[in-house]
């Protein structure tokens, strides 16, 4: 049986080595019984990255490598790697710096032999500032309260997930998938494992703080329509505070005019900027969904792919190309 490995990597000369090297060497002393395939998704590194992978793939034919065209950010390009496994199962994330351990990797696969089609690891602690936990624990604690899916908080996409999983998010027709929350949307028993989210070793995350905007709002729009109900009801509770206190000013005017210079203007003002600023902030919240709905409707491929290396016919039921020459122009599943 085969055990797939999906390794995104942008900029990452300093870490894919070690990345392979681990892997490796996991497979050799604890999973000797299971043929390893590792997909390295290079997504149009502009450093050493590529030459590296290269080299790896020339001297290993278990690794095997997605160049991109461009670079189609982490969400996009992960799922084209995951798309493109064979395995039998699928560990679908592991970064290239190995904040994620690779260590729990034979845990993971002794789960998923007793039958659990979901493993995934659970972020316990984090080695990153206060602000930055504080601030991804309330977002995930948000979303899965007001998702379908009954999912802890501080799961990521650290998973490994059996092939009828990865067949099923094959089925799911989405230009910018959450791949979190994607594996529970299709179902099956599932196991959560704690651990520790290490601090990078080398080098800088690439995923900038606008990058992590999108695809924050990328899981909300994809998995949660609750934004839009709490505005259709804040809508409501507001209108019904308006007139309550437009009848309490009126007869506050009625009884104490002469008392009252100008009656009314500083409340004219405070209401004005702040019906306005609540109106913006939802017709911003209506836009995301609406900017959703058009990446739906454009029917993009998940990314364009460069070229294929080491995958040979092994790929041809996941949708990809069958040699080591240029890709064809994206990979739909």
């Amino acid at each position: 049986m085969k055990i797939s490995v999906v390794t995104p990597c942008y900029n990452e000369e300093d870490n894919v080595a070690e990345c392979y090297a681990t892997v490796r060497a996991i497979f050799d002393e604890h999973l000797p019984g299971y043929e390893r395939e590792h997909i390295f998704c290079d997504n149009a590194s502009t450093d050493a990255t590529g030459e590296i992978l290269r080299r790896l793939a020339d001297e290993d034919p278990s690794v095997r490598v997605i160049v991109n065209a461009r670079n189609f950010g982490p969400l996009r390009n992960t799922y084209n790697g995951v798309m493109a496994t064979s395995g039998d199962a699928v560990l679908i994330f592991l970064p290239a710096d190995l904040q994620d351990p690779p260590e729990l990797l034979p845990e993971f696969v002794r789960l998923w032999e007793q039958g659990y089609e979901i493993v995934y690891g659970i972020r316990a602690t984090r080695d990153e500032s206060w602000s930055m936990r504080t601030l991804r624990q309330v977002y995930y604690r948000a979303l899965t309260r007001f998702s379908e899916f009954d999912i802890p908080p501080g799961v990521g996409d650290f998973q490994l997930v059996d092939r009828r999983v990865v067949d099923s998010m094959r089925r799911i027709d989405d230009t910018y998938p959450f791949m979190r929350m994607m594996t529970f949307e299709c179902g099956g028993r599932a196991v959560g494992v704690p651990y520790r989210w290490r601090a990078r070793k080398r080098g800088l995350s690439k995923n900038r703080l606008s990058a992590l905007f999108d695809q924050g709002m990328n899981g909300i729009t994809s998995f949660t329509t609750a934004p839009l109900r709490i505005g259709l009801f804040a809508g409501f509770v507001l209108a019904g505070l308006s007139v309550l206190y437009s009848i309490v000013n009126l007869l506050v005017g009625l009884l104490f005019y002469q008392r009252l210079a100008e009656p009314g203007i500083f409340t004219l003002i405070v209401a004005l900027f702040f019906f306005g600023g609540v109106q913006l902030f939802f017709m911003g919240l209506i836009g995301e969904y609406v900017l959703a709905i058009y990446a739906r409707v454009r029917q993009k491929p998940v990314v364009f792919e460069r070229e294929r290396l080491n995958f040979g016919e092994a790929v041809a039921a996941a949708g990809g190309t069958k040699t080591d020459q240029p890709a064809h122009p994206g990979s739909e599943p």
